[in-house]
């Protein structure tokens, strides 16, 4: 196997070390599968101690993420509706859904399609793919929903999009892990950790996984909206969500300083996350 990786049996290992080899092997997990792979490497295998302190629960399978539908968001009694549609959610589980969001099935679907076939290249054949038709209609739907996060902060619609800074996947909701059941045509919306500082806590970046399955492959394709992470601006809680009885919670900070941690820092550590900056 290449990468010097080893396998599940070992007993004493670096984790933080196999991860970097993992990593510049630059193959992926379907790289390994092709490689003739017959032992599941010991990172991607869960302690037993890890296991016993999970919060995985199935009691309440009735629980689902929020689904949000933006259909009509122009009229304007339709677009208080789903602000506080988009509030909620924001501030009690960090994770929805949206359907009719103006993204045609056909533009999803050749997404996804384009992506198994370049996952299906040799190594040696791979070469960016064209997204670009994506891209545009993903921009399209990011902004219109920083405005939509932005009113349900009570601010102008405007505010998050000019702020310049100065089944297989679960969610962890309310001590226990729910699966985050895929709607037909929909696109999960993730807050994250930036949402969840400029709003001074109010918006939560939740914790989330996504657990492996037995019936197939599973092809996701992400998009980030985030800050100018090269530039030296700091961000921090919005001014206009901080008062005598609010203070901030978390201090300023560049973005280049939250990515060098999180990247040196590894999801291992229990303070990789905002927390670690909070007053």
């Amino acid at each position: 196997m290449a990468g010097g990786i080893d396998a599940a049996g070992d007993q004493q290992y670096d984790r933080m070390e196999m991860l970097k080899a993992f990593d510049q092997t630059k193959a992926g997990v379907k790289g390994l599968i092709d490689s003739g792979l017959t032992k599941i490497p010991k990172i991607f295998v869960r302690p037993s101690e890890d296991l016993a302190r999970d919060h995985l629960t199935y009691k309440n399978l009735q629980v689902q993420v929020p689904v949000i539908d933006l259909s009509g968001i122009l009229d304007a009694d339709r677009r208080k509706q789903v602000v506080e549609q988009v509030r909620i959610a924001s501030e009690t589980w960090g994770f929805f859904q949206v359907v009719n969001h103006g993204i045609p099935a056909t533009v999803l679907d050749g997404m996804i399609d384009g992506i198994r076939k370049f996952n299906e290249m040799d190594v040696e054949e791979k070469k960016r793919d064209n997204t670009m038709e994506y891209t545009n209609h993903v921009k399209i739907l990011g902004k219109s929903l920083l405005k939509l996060l932005a009113e349900a902060l009570g601010l102008s619609p405007d505010h998050l999009n000019n702020m310049e800074c100065s089944k297989g996947h679960q969610v962890l909701h309310q001590d226990q892990w729910v699966n985050v059941e895929p709607t037909p045509g929909g696109l999960i919306v993730n807050i994250g950790d930036l949402l969840q500082l400029v709003s001074n806590g109010r918006f939560i970046s939740n914790k989330h996984r996504v657990i492996a399955n037995s019936i197939g492959p599973r092809i996701s394709v992400a998009y980030f909206f985030s800050g100018p992470i090269g530039e030296a601006k700091t961000c921090g809680p919005i001014k206009e969500l901080i008062s005598k009885e609010n203070p901030a919670k978390y201090r300023d900070l560049l973005l280049s300083e939250y990515m060098g941690r999180f990247m040196k820092t590894g999801l291992d550590d229990e303070n990789w996350g905002i927390d670690y900056y909070k007053l």
